[in-house]
């Protein structure tokens, strides 16, 4: 399986702006784009080029594709998935992307970036509905319950998150039982409550071409 090898601070330097792939190191003074804030390599601090139309848009997807930690093929398969789909294109597409396990696992707070919750998942760390899942892409769907299993709660990778879910803002889509910690998916996201940091609509336009 291919895997993104580049440094995940040259990717934010990249896009210009946080995509939050490190967790909690993002919101520090280490943060590159702090200290860097300006593109990576040896011309990077002259300053950046104008873009045409289809560099712009081509930013734009390379910015979404990084943030939810995905090869291009699978970005493209997804993209691919909500154009197939009735309704607004857009839509779908953030839908099927926020919908990921990954991801969700992300947005709850159980882990602090989405390539942790990656390899939550790939480790066998979680469940949904009471069955064992180690797919990141698993699709999940209204009513789906998660949980973390309970012979994994003592794990090292979780012996704060108590502290770390009372400070997490949790999406109004997704409810949170930390006595329990489980959670279940209420209803899909719109975009509204997505509130995307990138341009859906030059990523339509860029694979539309």
């Amino acid at each position: 399986m291919a895997k993104d090898l580049d440094a995940k601070c040259k990717k934010c330097r990249r896009a210009g702006e946080r995509l939050f792939l490190k967790g909690e190191r993002c919101n520090t003074s280490k943060c590159a784009i702090v200290k860097r804030n300006y593109p990576p390599g040896c011309h990077g601090a002259k300053g950046k080029k104008r873009l045409t139309d289809y560099g712009l848009q081509l930013q734009e997807k390379q910015k979404a594709r990084r943030q939810y930690n995905l090869m291009e093929k699978q970005f493209r398969l997804t993209f691919e998935r909500a154009k197939a789909k009735t309704g607004n294109t857009g839509e779908n597409f953030l839908c099927l992307l926020e919908m990921r396990l990954d991801n969700i696992i992300f947005r709850l707070g159980l882990a602090a970036s989405r390539g942790q919750a990656r390899q939550m998942v790939s480790h066998g760390l979680l469940t949904v509905n009471e069955q064992r899942v180690t797919v990141p892409s698993y699709a999940t769907k209204t009513g789906d319950v998660i949980k973390i299993k309970s012979n994994k709660r003592d794990a090292k990778i979780f012996s704060n998150l108590n502290e770390i879910l009372q400070k997490k803002e949790i999406p109004g889509w997704l409810n949170m039982d930390t006595k329990t910690l489980s959670a279940k998916i209420l209803h899909k996201p719109t975009m509204n409550i997505i509130a995307p940091t990138f341009n859906i609509q030059m990523i339509i336009e860029y694979y539309s071409r």
